[in-house]
This record gives C-alpha cells, sequence and structure tokens, in this order.
C-alpha cells in the first residue's frame, strides 16, 4: 500500500466514524411555547432512541386526542430517576414540552406530573 492509498484510508476511516455522530438527530419542535396535555397513558415504550409514551386525551369539545410524548434517551432520563416503570398504561398524568413545529401531536417533554402530583423532569434543570 503506497502513501496515497493509506491517507485515503485513514480518511475515509474518520468519515465513517463520524457518521454515527451526525446522523443524530434534534427534536423538530417549537421552542417558542410550552404546550401541556393531560391524558391517560396507553402505551409505554421504553426503549432508544427515546423512551415514548402514548396518551388518550380528551379535548374540549368531549373528543379524544392521541398523543406521544417522549423525552432523551434512556440514561439521561434514568439519571433524573425515571425508570420502565414511572408510568404505566392507565396513569392519568400532565406531560410538558415542546410540540413538533408542523404540528404533530408529538411533545418533547421537560416534565410530567405523575397521578400522585410528582413533578418529574426529564433533564437536569
Amino acid at each position: 500500500m503506497n502513501k496515497t492509498m493509506f491517507s485515503s484510508a485513514i480518511v475515509i476511516a474518520v468519515l465513517a466514524a463520524a457518521l454515527p455522530i451526525s446522523a443524530h438527530h434534534s427534536w423538530p419542535v417549537d421552542m417558542s411555547k410550552l404546550v401541556t396535555v393531560k391524558g391517560t397513558v396507553t402505551e409505554v415504550m421504553w426503549e432508544n432512541p427515546h423512551p415514548m409514551f402514548t396518551l388518550e386525551v380528551r379535548t374540549s369539545d368531549a373528543k379524544t386526542e392521541k398523543w406521544t410524548v417522549g423525552g432523551p434517551a434512556i440514561n439521561r432520563m434514568e439519571a433524573n430517576g425515571w425508570t420502565p416503570k414511572t408510568m404505566k398504561p392507565g396513569d392519568m398524568i400532565t406531560g410538558i414540552g415542546y410540540q413538533f413545529g408542523d404540528g404533530q401531536k408529538i411533545i418533547r417533554l421537560e416534565k410530567v406530573v405523575l397521578p400522585d402530583g410528582k413533578e418529574m423532569r426529564v433533564y437536569a434543570r
């Protein structure tokens, strides 16, 4: 292998290693206002890259909407006291966070108020 081929191989290896880092995304949320949804947990998906919870939310006109709320990676949530059993289907919770900017009923959580009134943050703020 000559010097040029070796240098090319190094560049390719560095770029390949950086690809997973650049593939991570930020949440496409509207950070201009906090949104609050109160509903019944219907599903808990405790998995990476983001634990997600599905809520059935009753609207002011007595209809129901499905909202998805979620936080950062599991290790960050666990560092803030979360476990896979923090919420379970049937729990009535309040989720507070930032909604997707395109209007989807998806929220990047900042905190949750559990049925017993306890507040759980997902980021250490």
